[in-house]
């Protein structure tokens, strides 16, 4: 055999192996993301999310593959969304809020599910209990809607004066039914009356600040839901400039001029929902593995906002603060 035509039939064999060798390598498997918000505003949690990845050893883009799909605050989307995400054959779907995880739901009953909620995950019908999940769904859940109560009433403690109070909810969003009757019966008990503004776009978000000098509302409790958190610098910056006693869930909102925030750790939970994401791609079974409750929650308060309110913060309430922004 001439010495080329060897080199040419090694260099053939050798292109083969290597051909054969990639077509048996296993395909990166593929997590679908569904979201009823929008990127903007949603970059911390997906960094907490990712985070959980990576501390299993899943890195986007090495050895997962994530698909996105952002309903831009148009939840009508989010049935087709899922669906598609079901015929790409995705491996697990990720659902952040409960109207993605209930759109994924009814999507498939056979791809794994992993979500994020504030709601009751059994009363919404995502699984059978915490301890035993049955079927495709498991995941994180927090006491955001729970808390919605306790928010009015530490509100109620700093502004005590105040008995009209507006409650801003979103109504698209599947708690907000639980939300209302929580804080409607905790208004009852401490003697408020209150008043329901609901907003689903930014413009109605301005709309309903723009409506509380008419109300003469003396405080503002804004409900959970996904559509607020991502805007919640604009809520914060909202009730400043309107001069509102105001308390939303999440720091950001204190942060950006918000009086108070009283929730659960949000990027804590994403995590927690990130690791669940990989334990599913390791091969865990969603039956398997119990409903995480992220339990730890976090009083900030903002004394600055307080002392432009015109408000003295009672001392008890300082000492029960994980942080006060001065």
């Amino acid at each position: 055999m001439r010495r080329r035509e060897f080199i040419t039939l090694v260099g053939g064999a050798a292109a083969a192996w290597t051909v054969a060798a990639r077509a048996q390598q296993p395909a990166m498997p593929v997590v679908g993301f569904l979201n009823s918000t929008s990127l903007d505003g949603y970059r911390p949690m997906l960094s907490a999310f990712r985070k959980g990845l990576q501390e299993s050893g899943y890195i986007e883009g090495r050895n997962v593959a994530i698909e996105y799909r952002w309903a831009e605050g148009r939840n009508d989307r989010l049935p087709a969304m899922a669906a598609e995400l079901v015929r790409r054959q995705v491996t697990v779907i990720v659902g952040m809020d409960t109207t993605s995880v209930l759109a994924a739901r009814a999507a498939t009953t056979t791809i794994p599910i992993v979500f994020y909620t504030g709601g009751d995950p059994v009363q919404l019908g995502l699984v059978t209990s915490l301890s035993r999940p049955g079927g495709n769904l498991t995941g994180v859940v927090t006491l955001n809607v729970e808390l919605a109560a306790k928010r009015l009433q530490l509100l109620h403690e700093l502004v005590p004066a105040a008995n009209i109070i507006a409650l801003l909810v979103n109504p698209t969003d599947s708690n907000v039914e639980t939300t209302l009757k929580s804080l409607r019966g905790a208004a009852h008990a401490l003697g408020l009356q209150v008043h329901v503004l609901r907003a689903s776009t930014e413009r109605e978000i301005d709309d309903a600040f723009a409506v509380l000098s008419q109300l003469k509302a003396g405080g503002l409790v804004i409900g959970s839901d996904v559509f607020f958190n991502t805007r919640s610098e604009q809520l914060g910056a909202l009730a400043s400039r309107h001069g509102m006693a105001a308390i939303y869930q999440y720091r950001t909102f204190a942060l950006a001029g918000g009086l108070m925030s009283y929730s659960g750790d949000i990027a804590e939970s994403h995590r927690l929902a990130g690791g669940y994401t990989a334990q599913i791609l390791k091969g865990e079974k969603p039956a398997d593995l119990p409903v995480q409750q992220a339990t730890k929650v976090e009083l900030i308060i903002n004394l600055k906002t307080a002392k432009a309110l015109g408000l003295t913060i009672p001392l008890p309430l300082i000492g029960r603060a994980d942080e006060v922004i001065e």
